[in-house]
């Protein structure tokens, strides 16, 4: 969560705290999110950098918030500062939460609170700007970093386009969105399909929208199919951190590219076709070699375009893709 705040938000950043490094720079301990900022022990610290508000940069299984993150929360609060939160807990229901925002004038901002949506209905058939969802052979891989980068470098090509957010992250990036996994099932369908047609009012040409979960995952694989089905993608790009076997948290085989290839496609042949046009790898934890001889497997055994966007950059990525997001059609009886 701060990680990718820090790295793809427009919004400053006032201060980080950590007191396990507190003391030290933000671009000297974690200089690839290429900002800068000073880090400090507490929020009373943090204060002195004129915040506005306090964002909670933690994505815990289950989305609990931590007992020992309450103080900091109260004293944000009495100072007036926003409290921005992506965990499941609503922290706005919260009593003691919410009458100190009552009395200090601030306010709560929980990303994952959803609107109310409606049933899928099929107007997002009809949008023209042409729509790319990010799919994964797991949650937490790299969708919406892929997502994000992707946007850029159609964006730095002159092309109108637009990262569409579907969780917690992406929505405290853009400032808007709604958490998919939060919305009740029959619904989440017509959720994305709402963000689309949002989407495309923000931008004419090209939507990145960012994808969740994954297809054989046993927790998250329905909020995966409401976004192949309720998005309605006109390409897909796959996204695999390399160094990942197995589902994280179950003992899960991860498919190979050519399966997930053919099941994401399969899955959207029998109601509006969507190609798998490229694969954006997570090389994080390999060597520079190592990832290179990724990047050459993946290509070597699918055929596509593949890199990793963050190591290498999106453009050479985005170019080869740019010729297959091609608007497509759903299928009519």
């Amino acid at each position: 969560m701060a990680h990718g705040v820090i790295r793809y938000s427009a919004d400053g950043i006032a201060a980080v705290i950590d007191p396990d490094f507190a003391g030290r720079r933000l671009s000297d301990v974690l200089p690839y999110l290429g900002r800068d900022a000073p880090i400090v022990a507490t929020v009373a610290e943090g204060l002195q950098f004129e915040p506005t508000a306090l964002l909670i940069g933690i994505a815990p299984a289950g989305g609990k918030l931590p007992e020992d993150f309450r103080d900091a929360i109260r004293s944000a609060l009495a100072a007036g500062l926003e409290i921005v939160s992506g965990l499941h807990a609503m922290l706005g229901e919260d009593a003691e939460f919410a009458g100190l925002a009552r009395t200090h004038d601030a306010h709560i901002w929980d990303l994952r609170l959803p609107p109310a949506a409606p049933l899928f209905s099929g107007a997002a058939w009809d949008v023209r700007a042409r729509i790319v969802l990010t799919v994964g052979s797991d949650a937490a891989v790299g969708k919406m970093t892929a997502a994000l980068e992707l946007t850029r470098a159609a964006c730095a090509r002159g092309v109108d386009a637009a990262f569409v957010p579907t969780g917690q992250i992406g929505i405290a990036i853009a400032g808007w969105g709604t958490a998919i996994d939060r919305v009740v099932a029959d619904f989440a369908p017509g959720a994305a399909e709402q963000l689309v047609l949002e989407g495309e009012r923000r931008a004419h040409e090209l939507l990145f929208l960012e994808g969740q979960g994954g297809i054989n995952n046993p927790a998250f694989a329905p909020v995966t199919l409401a976004l192949l089905y309720g998005g309605a993608p006109d390409a897909l790009v796959l996204v695999h951190n390399v160094s990942r076997t197995a589902i994280e948290d179950y003992n899960v085989p991860i498919l190979s590219y050519r399966v997930l290839i053919r099941t994401y496609e399969g899955l959207c042949a029998t109601v509006k076709p969507a190609p798998v046009v490229g694969i954006a790898l997570n090389t994080r934890d390999c060597t520079a070699e190592e990832a290179h001889d990724e990047i050459e497997r993946a290509r070597a055994e699918t055929g596509l375009p593949c890199d990793d966007v963050v190591r290498n950059g999106p453009r050479e990525f985005y170019d080869a893709i740019a010729p297959a997001l091609i608007k497509g059609e759903a299928l009519q009886a």
